[in-house]
């Protein structure tokens, strides 16, 4: 990688010779201007205002305005002569914990070099130093111009420093905290630490620009002729006054399933099985009060229970139907016809049992006849066989 910057960290009346290196990079896809009309590149060129012509690098130079708009220059001579101990020095200040640093005052982030074979002694024991204690060092240094302000901390087996912002550069949140007071319930919060556990941890690494794949797409695409497709958007949410507890149980729901685990709660709404109104299910025909019909109408619709089958099936979105089938199903369904034929039977079986009976009272009355012709007809024979014998006798 290419130093940026080359100089030394102070460490009391140790000198570490450094290089300094940019630890990160910007990846963002950046466009140029063009004339829509043609084309063209729209290029920004430097004209002085006076002669309105262009003017070359060289030609050109700083200076500050002052308040009436007046121009005084400002020579890189005369930065040159200012008293900056730290134009080509990282200078440690102090070490303190890291807890101490506001993450608001981190800026720009670089590696630092050993710069050559003598640098690397000291610039080990400065390393081991900084893990051994557990702090970080704050230093003050110069670059680009202008005296910085820095944090050195290890990053594998290297000193990295991030520049930071000078105090009076943070300003002060006023105005951006909601007003008036806000009270959240013990609930809310307990849902809200349910959230937190069931989205957990991520791997950093594992993350990525989602919106610079889709830019770096619709780029190949145009240069390659294609029809470019807009991209289904998603409903924001902005603005909207929601329910905070419904919210939050359908974020712990959600989470949960894009983890793959199952909730308890959620299986009995839905989410495991089939809803409501998805599965039918056979039930029993109640018995009536009448003892021969409810007798017929539970066997009869216990038969069409037992011989009834049931065919499962998954619909587009995945759930898994279960539906009674067969004609013996659909005979068990209705209630009045199973009661009609049983009664209908039990007419039949007592002959006529009278307008004003039901079918069990004809039933047994048809009973109470049968026995009494069996009855005459056996005293019959016995009259006869009695008579038989006295002349037998004579």
């Amino acid at each position: 990688m290419r130093s940026i910057w080359n100089g030394a960290i102070s460490f009391g009346l140790v000198s570490i010779p450094i290089k300094l290196v940019n630890a990160t990079e910007n990846h963002a896809i950046h466009f140029r201007q063009i004339h829509l009309a043609d084309g063209g590149r729209i290029r920004y060129r430097k004209v002085c205002e006076l002669d309105e012509k262009e003017v070359s690098g060289g030609e050109i130079g700083k200076a500050y305005e002052d308040a009436d708009g007046t121009m005084i220059p400002i020579t890189d001579e005369d930065l040159a002569q200012l008293p900056l101990p730290t134009a080509k020095t990282i200078e440690i200040v102090a070490f303190v914990p890291a807890d101490q640093i506001d993450p608001l005052q981190m800026d720009a982030a670089y590696y630092l070099s050993a710069n050559g074979v003598p640098a690397a002694k000291p610039y080990t024991l400065l390393r081991e130093a900084l893990k051994r204690s557990n702090k970080v060092a704050v230093a003050k240094y110069a670059l680009r111009g202008r005296e910085r302000l820095g944090m050195l901390r290890v990053v594998d087996d290297v000193i990295a420093m991030h520049g930071l912002l000078w105090p009076d550069e943070i300003r002060a949140p006023e105005g951006v905290a909601p007003e008036g007071d806000v009270t959240v319930r013990d609930a809310e919060l307990d849902l809200a630490d349910a959230l937190m556990d069931t989205l957990g941890e991520v791997d950093m690494d594992s993350l990525h620009d989602d919106y610079r794949e889709a830019v770096e797409e619709l780029i190949a695409a145009k240069a390659s002729g294609e029809e470019v497709r807009p991209a289904e958007s998603g409903e924001g949410g902005g603005g909207k006054v929601i329910d905070l507890i419904a919210a939050l149980e359908s974020s712990v729901r959600a989470a949960k399933k894009s983890r793959g685990e199952q909730d308890a709660a959620a299986d009995g709404e839905g989410d495991g099985g089939a809803d409501e109104g998805d599965m039918a299910e056979v039930h029993p025909i109640r018995k009536t009060s009448s003892g021969a019909s409810g007798k017929s109408s539970a066997k009869t619709s216990g038969s069409a229970a037992k011989t009834a089958k049931k065919t499962t099936r998954r619909t587009p979105t995945g759930k898994t139907v279960t539906r009674s089938g067969g004609s013996a199903a659909k005979k068990s369904a209705p209630k009045s016809t199973g009661t009609k034929k049983s009664t209908s039977t039990a007419k039949k079986s007592s002959g006529s049992g009278g307008s004003g009976g039901s079918g069990a009272s004809g039933g047994r009355s048809a009973a109470k006849k049968t026995t009494a012709k069996k009855s005459a007809s056996s005293g019959g024979t016995a009259k006869k066989t009695a008579s038989s014998r006295k002349r037998a006798s004579a």
